[in-house]
């Protein structure tokens, strides 16, 4: 039987799969890959950022290989099924003569090319969008129970890849409303949600922890045309590099003849047009609209089969910019060839460098969730992001990451110049560090502060919030202070200043485990002017002020 894949299409996709399994074993971690491996040392349904399935992925490649290569190699099957997947959305006897092509339009965009071997959230948002796009083409054709519970899983799988998925869905959805009158869209919809129950169920569990964090506490800046709207802009060109005037124009060109076209166009324009009145709002990240590579990947192919310009265009441009890629992909690993000194870089050294000092002393660092696990990776030794009132909560805050360094010596990090340090450590990147040593090492940033709404900024009147502890033992009051922090509009902290609030129990001493305490205090007086939210948080043991409540408003 005569394969579907020509010759060169296995020839090329193996060697792009070969190629970013290299990738993966010379390039040292970048950031985020430090901290969802982070994720991956403790299986759960959910993370304090995003669903389980970056964890599952480090978690899976690291029983089959170690170090870097562990953490990747999954994103590298992933990233090279997605090929395959694409190659099979597009029903064209011409498409066999046009292979070379198919491959540099794809290895022509950058940031595919980062998510093939990358482990990051997008990876597997990539791969789902291009089979869910599959699996609905196939659904369309053959209403079946089967291809509706295929399509339930792979909706599913997209769902448990990035809380952006979403609007794949929607934005399909939106394109053929007569979905919603056929049995087995609904059986979809019911194997969908069947399958994502226990991330539900942890949501609920963790009081929707990720669900306030993206849409309430996240901080924002007022609107900047340049850095917002104009950025965006820039990104939508950004993501194709030199063939995006070939990219669009195909875009343009292509006229909705099928349900499945037109599922493509919706979603793609769909994802331009919700990101363009978003950045009225906030700063758009490119990697936010990455989505639309998929559909446009298949919609440009189709142009270039039909049209001698876009062809030939698409293939110079994108040649060039896959040779600008390779050698950008060089760089990664060899510093030296790289323009820009980039993450990927000098991590082994700075983290060598620093148990040259400790040997395996664990290390808490401050209001980094980037450094503590990069360091935790590299060393193999326990550490901690302990985030204060300047920074934002995390992973760190919510998993046992605390207890694995209480009571130890410690080294403890800061970008602060702290009195007396014991140690001063340069990094790669320019920025100086602080070191400095704690004997018996104790932090409390789990407790939890709790206000109840509405409550309003009256300097005179004597307001109550509670405090929680839910640890598994007492805690000694006389070892916390406690402060209000001001914030703007924009969930922004301006002003910070310390409270003396007093237990309803005057006699109370300690907060008992698993036990609520009332507090009394007064506001004092901010310096900025009509504070939107306010925040009451913890110091312990003469550490810096935690985040222990939620950003309250004001009423």
């Amino acid at each position: 039987m005569k394969s579907k894949f020509p010759q060169l299409f296995l020839l090329l996709l193996g060697a792009i799969f070969v190629l970013n399994l290299l990738q993966s074993y010379f390039t040292p971690l970048i950031f985020d890959e430090a901290y969802y491996w982070h994720y991956a040392q403790n299986l759960s349904w959910g993370y304090f950022d995003h669903p389980p399935l970056v964890a599952l992925m480090v978690k899976t490649g690291s029983l089959i290989f170690d170090g870097e290569l562990g953490v990747r190699f999954v994103s590298c099957i992933l990233s090279t099924l997605m090929f395959v997947v694409l190659w099979a959305c597009i029903e064209n006897k011409k498409k066999k003569d046009y292979v070379l092509h198919f491959f540099i339009l794809i290895f022509s965009m950058a940031l595919l090319n980062a998510y093939g071997f990358f482990t990051l959230p997008d990876t597997p948002l990539l791969f789902f969008t291009a089979l869910f796009l599959y699996v609905y083409k196939r659904f369309l054709q053959n209403t079946t129970w089967l291809w509706g519970v295929i399509l339930g899983l792979t909706m599913a799988g997209l769902m448990y890849s990035k809380y952006h998925a979403a609007l794949v869905i929607i934005f399909v959805l939106l394109s053929n409303l007569k979905l919603v009158t056929l049995r087995n869209a609904w059986l979809a919809v019911i194997v969908a949600l069947l399958c994502y129950t226990p991330h539900f169920i942890w949501l609920y569990q963790n009081d929707f922890v990720t669900i306030k964090y993206h849409l309430f506490d996240r901080p924002n800046d007022p609107y900047n045309f340049t850095k917002y709207t104009l950025g965006y802009l820039v990104n939508l060109i950004a993501l194709f590099g030199l063939t995006f005037p070939w990219v669009y124009w195909s875009l343009f060109k292509t006229i909705e003849r099928d349900k499945f076209t037109r599922a493509m166009l919706f979603l793609t324009y769909g994802i331009i047009i919700f990101f363009f009145m978003s950045s009225f709002n906030r700063r758009i990240q490119t990697q936010w609209i990455i989505i639309i590579a998929i559909p446009l990947i298949v919609l440009v192919f189709r142009q270039v089969m039909l049209n001698e310009t876009i062809r030939k265009w698409i293939f110079r441009t994108g040649l060039i910019n896959a040779v600008l890629i390779l050698y950008l992909r060089i760089g990664l690993v060899h510093e030296p060839l790289s323009p820009i000194y980039y993450e990927t870089h000098g991590n082994k050294e700075w983290v060598a460098e620093i148990q040259s000092e400790i040997g395996d002393m664990p290390v808490v660092f401050e209001n980094s969730y980037r450094n503590a696990p990069m360091y935790a990776f590299y060393a193999g030794v326990p550490t901690f992001s302990l985030n204060n009132m300047m920074y934002r909560r995390n992973q760190y805050s919510i998993d046992d990451s605390e207890s694995k360094v209480q009571g130890k010596k410690i080294l403890y990090i800061s970008r602060r110049k702290q009195n007396k340090a014991d140690l001063q450590l340069p990094k790669g990147d320019g920025k100086m560090y602080y070191g400095k040593y704690f004997d018996n090492f104790e932090s409390f940033r789990k407790l939890r502060t709790l206000v109840e709404e509405p409550i309003s900024l009256n300097l005179e009147r004597e307001q109550e919030f509670k405090l929680y502890n839910p640890y598994d033992k007492t805690i000694d009051l006389n070892k916390l202070k406690f402060n209000v922090a001001y914030l703007t509009s924009f969930k922004d902290v301006k002003d910070r200043f310390a409270i003396d609030p007093l237990p309803t129990d005057k006699d109370l001493t300690t907060i008992a485990a698993k036990d609520t305490v009332t507090f009394k205090f007064k506001f004092p007086k901010p310096e900025m002017e009509d504070p939107s939210y306010f925040r009451i948080g913890i110091s312990e043991n003469g550490l810096l002020y935690g985040i222990n409540g939620i950003n309250t408003k004001f009423e």
